[in-house]
């Protein structure tokens, strides 16, 4: 059992709130005129990450919020305690590939995991490769790691500062040793290995001096790359001259008959090409699904047929077997029907297929034949979030991972012919989960939609109406919020605090239709889903407007910044990170026209028309009374360029009504998020924790910790 050893009692200085004096950023005459509206720029300035003028804002600002930060009394005792708890080993379910098993570890605070391999189950683990070497500040992590057929191989990408911008790099797996083979200039690509002579890859061209983190990347290519060759003598496979905005990949199906290109306009809809490598005759790929009204993906080769997921005709998914040599709709076999509940994954393994569903949110997982025929539910420890299942066809076993908000992620082997999965691996967590219960609620939204509510707190607490609570979103881009584990949320139940996950409208809970009740013009419903659980909240008395904070991430960022805007009375404090702040300059940067499938453009009279009423940045007005708001963002940052952070905290500091902070916090050597060292995430999390316990009246809450609850080794 974890005890409170005593309560620090804290007179919060509030006077601190009137002692902040902003910057006063120059403001320049930008107008433009989207189809016959003028919308002023003042601050287009900060677009350009490279001058000087907005490094000596940055600058000013990062001193303004860090004075600000170093005077809240009990920081130091917040950034102690989630370094305490922050400190525990986390191991990723293994996998094999040609009689080792590959997996990372990390021992608590190291940087970044480490990837060891062992001969067998019960092998001594070697390290295979350990990222925290490829800097001295763990601010270079490893992103993609694909193996070659035969295990002879592995290509491997690494990421700096956290851009998406990758180079990689060729191993010889016998000798752990880097081949000479450097590719460069690589962004949001995968690797599929021909045998182990080569691999097919994409990439864009090089940007212009500058432009790396800003500027817009369009003209993708795929490659083959041979071992041993220079990426100069790499063989061109595909572009689309005349749609530079379109990207694509290519892969090889498991048993390397069938060559799949898969291209995209954006983050939604897709159109698929087939190459059968076993028919001479067949020089050019064929269309097997145009694009890109719907979305589909293929899951594996059954003989000369492809066997594909889909949303055609079926909102929740269905696993249909499409014959390349006839592949209109009406020729499509049903393997997988489409069901009540969303099927999110359709994976393989040991020759069977492994169904993932959503239901509410939470995991489910079905066992099929390839000719459709039930197998088994796969049974799981409870609700929550479980992934990883699947694996070679030649192999009898796998191992997966489930977690939920009070269940640390714990690692299954599931035996594929008895269909019994057993304890692998679990995750010694400095907490007691016992101590905690997790419930879901359906609050409605504007409209009246129910809307899915997961509320994770310390037992006992008192519905009075006085509690603490955050709330997280995401709500897009066909992304489910479902269960996880986050010590850090933990640690802020810890000190009394709720954590609420919504799961609205734009994501994927349920399908297609709940994410297209997200999109475009009806993005205002994932705004009404969040506000309305607040509402909920408040109504069921576990808190009220004073103590309720809000955060989100990216998308969820714009979120939190149309929530703040529409409903500052809600609120009591807002943390937008890395957020899309201006929507109608998003799809200028980097890969932001991607997300036009998503948003719509301000290029259209009629999309523009819906994104400027919600645009966060575009509805800041002056004599408003906004929540206290750290706004964090990342110099790195070349997907949602920080430029949208900028803009957004300066329009925000102008009037200031009420005297509540408005701060924003710009990390350097950090990115959009991945690749984050342990170290910086500890600091991010030290200071928006701090700054929320601060602005929502909490005490700090001084704790021991004694071994977590025992759990035994079992079958199921």
């Amino acid at each position: 059992m974890r005890k409170a050893l005593f309560f620090i009692g804290i007179t919060l200085p509030f006077f601190l709130l009137a002692q902040i004096h902003y910057p006063k950023p120059r403001k320049v005459d930008t107008v433009n005129n989207y189809h016959g509206t003028l919308v002023a720029d003042p601050y287009r300035w900060m677009e350009d990450d490279n001058s000087g003028e907005t490094k000596a804002w940055v600058q000013e600002e990062n001193k303004i919020t860090q004075d600000y930060l170093s005077k809240i009394p009990y920081r130091e005792k917040v950034k102690r305690r989630l370094t305490e708890m922050w400190n525990y080993p986390r191991v990723s379910a293994p996998f094999r590939k040609e009689g080792f098993y590959y997996f990372t570890k990390n021992n608590g605070l190291q940087n970044q995991s480490i990837w060891y391999r062992q001969k067998g189950l019960s092998g001594k683990p070697e390290i295979f490769i350990d990222p925290n070497k490829l800097s001295d500040d763990g601010t270079v992590s490893l992103g993609d790691i694909e193996f070659s057929k035969n295990g002879k191989y592995a290509v491997l990408s690494i990421q700096k500062s956290g851009s998406d911008w990758q180079q990689a790099f060729i191993m010889d797996l016998k000798t752990k040793k880097a081949l000479p083979d450097t590719l460069k200039w690589l962004k949001f690509t995968g690797f599929s290995w021909k045998g182990d002579d080569g691999f097919y890859y994409s990439k864009f061209p090089e940007p212009k001096e500058g432009d790396e983190l800003k500027g817009i990347n369009s003209g993708s290519k795929i490659y083959y790359h041979k071992v041993g060759d220079p990426q100069s003598g790499d063989e061109l496979i595909y572009e689309d001259k005349e749609h530079p905005l379109r990207s694509g990949g290519i892969y090889l199906t498991e048993d390397e008959r069938f060559l799949i290109l898969q291209t995209t306009e954006g983050t939604s809809g897709a159109e698929i090409w087939v190459k059968d490598t076993k028919n001479p005759a067949q020089k050019d790929f064929t269309l097997l699904i145009p694009g890109f009204a719907t979305e589909a993906g293929v899951i594996d080769n059954v003989g000369d047929k492809i066997l594909i997921q889909t949303n055609d005709g079926s909102p929740n998914y269905r696993a249909v077997l499409v014959d390349p040599l006839k592949p209109s709709k009406e020729n499509w076999k049903n393997i997988i029907p489409e069901q009540k509940d969303y099927l999110e994954r359709v994976s393989t393994g040991g020759g069977y297929l492994f169904a993932s569903y959503l239901k509410d949110a939470s995991t489910r997982v079905y066992q099929y034949t390839y000719e459709g025929k039930l197998v088994r539910e796969i049974k799981l420890p409870g609700i929550g979030t479980a992934s990883g299942f699947g694996t070679e066809k030649k192999y009898n076993d796998f191992f997966y991972t489930f977690t939920s908000f009070n269940y640390p992620p714990s690692v299954f082997k599931y035996d594929i012919q008895t269909g019994i999965s057993s304890l692998y691996k679990k995750t010694d967590v400095k907490f007691n989960p016992e101590d905690y219960e997790v419930k879901q609620v359906f609050a409605p939204s504007k409209d009246g939609t129910k809307v899915p509510v997961f509320i994770t707190y310390k037992k006992g607490l008192k519905l009075n109406g006085q509690n603490p609570v955050l709330m997280y979103g995401y709500g897009g881009f066909n992304i489910p919020m479902t269960p996880s584990f986050s010590i850090s949320n933990v640690f802020f139940m810890e000190q009394g605090g709720v954590y609420v996950l919504v799961c609205m409208r734009g994501g994927s809970e349920y399908g297609e239709a709940w994410h297209k009740g997200g999109q475009f013009e009806n993005k205002q419903n994932v705004f009404d889903d969040f506000i309305g659980a607040g509402e909920w909240l408040i109504k069921n008395k576990y808190t009220n407007s004073g103590k309720l904070a809000i955060e989100g991430g990216s998308n969820g960022g714009l979120l939190i910044g149309a929530c703040m805007t529409q409903r500052p009375d809600l609120f009591k404090v807002a943390i937008p990170q890395v957020g899309v702040m201006d929507m109608l300059r998003y799809h200028k940067f980097t890969i932001g026209y991607a997300w036009a499938t998503e948003y719509g453009s301000s290029d259209s009279a009629s999309q523009f028309n819906y994104l400027y009423k919600y645009s966060p940045l575009h509805n800041l007005k002056k004599g408003v009374k906004y929540p206290a708001t750290l706004i964090t963002t990342a110099d790195h940052d070349d997907r949602v360029v920080p430029a949208h952070s900028f803009k957004f905290a300066a329009t925000l500091q102008e009037d200031n009504a009420g005297n509540n902070p408005t701060l924003i916090r710009i990390e350097t050597k950090a990115g959009h998020g991945g690749g984050m060292p342990t170290s910086k995430r500890i600091e991010l999390s030290t200071d928006i924790w701090s700054f929320v316990m601060y602005n929502l009246g909490m005490n700090f809450s001084e704790q021991t910790t004694t071994a977590p609850a025992r759990q035994e080794k079992k079958a199921f």
